[in-house]
């Protein structure tokens, strides 16, 4: 190296992933020190460090040091490496919470990743694996990122707190990304939803598909809703139902919205029609909040966008999350890029919440370790 990148030092756990994942991007090196220093038990819980070594598999020569407290961690990126891998999550999160980021890395490694994650595939904290195939999958298309290798394949569901699940995400590589110009999300045309049940009666599923059609059948009459019962070795270790649903509009936004039951020996037990009507309303709100990306999304297409050709690409989302404000911060310690927001009152829009329109110019990033055929 000519000039010493030099080392960006954060404290604290929080947004753990969002600076190891823009951290190997960039390739600047990265310390964190004070990581819950001052609780009963400090240092990295299992997640993190689960999520450590699988950032060590994808890459290739990566330098990670922990002291012995796990208070301090320090980690120098090596190169998206990729390739067909495994690897076990942490059943203290879902797989989600590892998927959310491969989703950021994966079209920039040297070989086409192919991974199996095993563990929770749907819980309540983190963003489902089947959110992430109905609405992470198509907005990486928009990118430029597509072909048949792209896709999230659920082969067995797992619930907490035991798990059990697996899944297969596979993603080609792409020299570059397309600008988008993705500004209007258009009406909503169709409504489809996965009920599942896993080691409970497959009767859950329907009384969950029967109270979410009684609020969404008042709006729309196209509506399909899955009912997914996984029998045997393919549903885990622990019992469990839950919902996913997706609203797709004319213009080939999709917004979602889920809800799991409680894991079992925590908390009340949800019954189905309860919980297929919140996640109904919970979609409704979504549509009200609106954008072309949801707001489990939005970092992913601000990070697409930053890594686009040096062009204009803009995107209109909705309210930004507390998660999506500190990612912007991120990517202009990272790759010093700064972001036009404009708000859009309701007014201007005639529907929904405030909207805010984000433009930016691509910083040209090139995938280096890509090989020219």
């Amino acid at each position: 190296m000519a000039g010493e990148v030099q080392c960006l030092s954060y404290a604290g756990c929080n947004f753990l992933r969002q600076r190891l994942v823009l951290s190997t991007l960039s390739g600047r090196p990265l310390k964190i020190r004070k990581i819950r220093a001052k609780e009963e038990d400090p240092g990295l819980r299992d997640f993190e460090a689960s999520f450590i070594r699988l950032i060590d598999k994808v890459t290739n020569g990566s330098r990670i040091e922990i002291n012995q407290t796990g208070t301090t961690l320090y980690y120098q990126p090596g190169l998206l490496y990729g390739g067909s891998l495994e690897h076990d999550c942490s059943p203290s999160r879902s797989i989600g919470y590892y998927l959310e980021s491969l989703l950021c890395l994966a079209p920039f490694m040297k070989h086409p990743l192919k991974i199996v994650l095993r563990g929770v595939t749907n819980d309540q904290v983190d963003p489902s694996v089947d959110v992430l195939k109905a609405t992470a999958l198509p907005l990486l298309k928009k990118f430029g990122i597509d072909g048949e290798s792209l896709e999230i394949k659920i082969n067995r569901r797992g619930m907490p707190p035991k798990g059990g699940g697996e899944i297969l995400f596979a993603c080609p590589v792409r020299k570059v990304l397309q600008p988008v110009q993705f500004t209007d999300p258009g009406k909503i045309k169709r409504i489809r939803g996965t009920a599942y049940s896993v080691r409970v009666s497959p009767q859950m599923a329907n009384r969950m598909v029967e109270s979410a059609r009684s609020i969404l059948n008042k709006f729309l009459p196209d509506i399909y809703i899955y009912t997914d019962h996984m029998k045997g070795v393919s549903s885990g270790k622990s019992p469990g139902f839950g919902m996913c649903l997706t609203a797709e509009t004319i213009n080939g936004t999709i917004l979602s919205a889920e809800l799991a039951s409680n894991p079992q020996g925590q908390g009340a037990a949800v019954l189905p029609e309860e919980l297929g009507q919140n996640c109904a309303k919970l979609l409704l709100e979504e549509v009200y909040r609106g954008g072309c990306v949801d707001s489990t999304n939005q970092s992913l297409a601000l990070l697409l966008m930053t890594l686009g050709q040096r062009d204009v690409s803009k995107v209109l989302l909705g309210p930004l999350s507390p998660y999506t404000i500190e990612f912007l911060r991120h990517l202009r310690s990272f790759f010093q890029i700064m972001f036009k927001i404009e708000t859009k009152t309701p007014e201007e829009e005639h529907m929904g919440g405030e909207k805010v329109l984000m433009t930016c110019v691509g910083i040209g990033f090139s995938n280096l370790s890509k090989t020219i055929r």
